[in-house]
């Protein structure tokens, strides 16, 4: 960043992105879905994040998910857009995420001043937010902002999730990662789902894996027993901080006051979201 620390976008993104992110674990979205004749699980997570982008291939799904076996984005991506079309996705998306925080924070919480406050403050920051090399991000951006505070917070939550998660992408390039490798260190941390949950959501064998982390330690990245080295967590952080440098511009743009106050309300969000039980043990995304 170029007026603060670059990690205060960083936590800002960490405050918020649960309003998004949220909807991944709840039923409602995976009902919605279901109804349109999409398979639960799989294909409908990869139909309701993709669907910004239109009926995409699953090449395209896959450079822009990065970390699914494209393989196993092949058994459901184009297949979800011959039982319904990304245009009805769409609109099951808005009504999932209505009611996944309609049952998570509750109608007090919605109709609330601190929900409208940060709908603007989300909503200003993503004026700053490029589309040049963040397609995800960018497909996202022409869609209509919701007119409900809650639902106009959450379309900014998905901007600014995206505009991060494709400077990202980006990041773990650089780092010479592919989308199994990147995975595989995230996993070393100790912080991320199984390796065994890792494989069956994005679609890799345990021979992949295990290619994966051999060519890992290859690098210096893996000591022998699958822990990060020394190289591991020096590349692991310069790529964060290349994320950061990447996802500067809306922090900045909205300034250090607004930005830590946006901070603080999406932090009193997600403590709500999660005391309702909002994440569990499943894990989708990317890198």
């Amino acid at each position: 960043m170029t007026s603060f620390e670059a990690s205060t976008g960083r936590h800002c993104h960490n405050a918020v992105n649960p309003l998004h992110s949220s909807m991944y674990f709840a039923p409602e979205l995976q009902d919605a879905l279901v109804a349109l004749g999409l398979e639960r699980g799989t294909m409908a997570y990869l139909a309701g994040r993709a669907a910004p982008l239109g009926a995409v291939d699953a090449g395209t799904v896959t450079a822009t998910f990065y970390n699914f076996n494209h393989e196993h984005v092949e058994r459901y991506i184009p297949a979800a857009w011959a039982v319904t079309t990304p245009e009805a996705v769409l609109m099951a998306r808005l009504r999932g995420a209505d009611g996944t925080l309609r049952r998570l924070l509750g109608a007090e919480v919605l109709a609330s001043k601190e929900v409208a406050e940060a709908a603007e403050l989300a909503l200003r920051a993503t004026e700053a937010c490029r589309r040049e090399a963040r397609p995800l991000y960018a497909a996202n951006a022409d869609l209509p902002v919701p007119g409900e505070p809650h639902l106009a917070l959450w379309h900014a939550a998905t901007l600014l999730r995206e505009h991060r998660g494709d400077g990202h992408l980006a990041a773990l390039a650089v780092a010479g990662l592919s989308g199994i490798e990147a995975l595989v260190l995230h996993n070393a941390t100790g912080t991320a789902p199984t390796s065994a949950l890792f494989m069956r959501t994005r679609g890799w064998s345990a021979q992949q894996w295990d290619a994966a982390r051999d060519g890992l330690r290859r690098r210096g990245l893996l000591d022998e027993v699958g822990d990060l080295t020394r190289s591991g967590v020096v590349l692991r952080g310069e790529a964060e901080a290349l994320t950061d440098r990447l996802d500067a511009a809306p922090y900045d743009h909205l300034g250090p006051a607004a930005t830590a106050r946006l901070t603080e309300l999406g932090d009193g969000f997600t403590k709500r979201l999660r005391a309702a039980g909002a994440f569990p043990a499943v894990h989708f995304g990317r890198g």
